[in-house]
């Protein structure tokens, strides 16, 4: 299974570099796997799609405002994206540039905060405490948003249903529900359960093997509460469809196939992978060559997938964190 199967071309200008006002306004590609059959909705109208006893599935992690930008005693500017703290005060950190002297201090304009190079890729504050280092943050837009992150991402690339800070990207998929269309799915005997995975700097990680196989998954940390595990055996017994809300989701849901509840997960699904749980599948449209996209691939079928994409295009349909969603039913 070659990196080159899983390439396509993308006009920039379909790129996403803003959220709309209103997060249901999306539009909604829904692909029916059973009849090869691609639908053209608005993502409002997605509650069509579920049953009575289905069971929707969110990504409760939240986002951290980890995209710090400090300054050298020369003056040079540098940016860290804060990965997850390791212990303490010290992270593990990308930084820009990337060749800085150990024990060198870098500065912020905030009550004297600063932080030390203390180790490759890792840096250590000293700051009252970790929310103190977070206030200098700023929300980590992906690098193919081509600006710099302004209030309003604060709000709209989180979920609203963001519950547990960790992740330094978001799971985009839920980026489109609102309180009132959760509310509704609900009131329709759809049952929604929440797991956490903390997204970390995989999901922009390139796959560089040719040999897609064997390309190294970082692990992610997730959970999956009694409550959830409830709801799965209870839309089970009922005969009601799983669906997963973002490739975040359906990897904890796979995991939890494999007899695990909580932990790190490093489950890499590629065209060929026999899904166990989830039945139906949410996502936004994703980079070429990445493994996002090939779980896309696994779960729609290569063909079909790859079709939907090219209906995408055709069609102008935004890409990417802030862009339209994709139903797999």
């Amino acid at each position: 299974m070659k990196l080159s199967d899983f390439d396509y071309s993308l006009p920039k200008e379909l790129i996403a570099q803003y959220p709309l006002k209103d997060r249901d306004q999306a539009r909604l590609m829904v692909v029916h796997r059973d009849a090869s059959l691609i639908e053209h909705r608005v993502f409002k109208d997605i509650s069509e799609y579920f049953s009575k006893n289905d069971l929707l599935v969110l990504n409760n992690t939240k986002v951290d405002n980890c995209r710090l930008i400090g300054r050298r005693s020369t003056g040079g500017k540098v940016e860290l994206l804060l990965l997850n703290l390791k212990q303490g005060l010290t992270f593990h950190s990308l930084l820009k540039p990337a060749r800085l002297k150990l024990n060198e201090i870098i500065r912020f304009d905030h009550d004297g905060i600063y932080c030390e190079i203390t180790g490759r890729n890792e840096v250590t504050f000293h700051a009252p405490d970790v929310d103190a280092v977070y206030v200098l943050g700023k929300t980590p837009l992906p690098p193919y948003i081509k600006r710099e992150p302004e209030d309003l991402d604060r709000e709209y690339y989180q979920t609203v249903y963001a519950k547990h800070p960790g992740s330094v990207a978001s799971p985009t998929a839920g980026l489109h529900f609102t309180h009132g269309l959760l509310d509704t799915l609900f009131a329709s005997g759809v049952a929604i359960a929440q797991v956490t995975l903390h997204v970390g700097y995989a999901t922009f990680k390139p796959v560089k093997a040719e040999d897609v196989i064997s390309h190294p998954m970082d692990k992610e940390y997730f959970l999956i509460p009694d409550d959830t595990i409830k709801a799965l055996d209870e839309a089970k017994s009922a005969g009601g469809r799983v669906c997963a809300a973002g490739t975040t989701s359906c990897r904890v849901l796979e995991t939890y196939a494999r007899g695990a509840t909580q932990g790190y997960t490093d489950l890499f699904i590629y065209p060929g992978y026999e899904f166990k749980t989830v039945g139906r599948l949410l996502t936004n449209f994703h980079l070429p060559r990445t493994t996002l996209f090939m779980l896309v691939c696994a779960f729609a079928g290569e063909g079909l997938a790859k079709e939907a994409y090219r209906k995408a295009i055709d069609e102008k349909y935004r890409f990417y964190s802030y862009g339209d969603a994709m139903l797999i039913v």
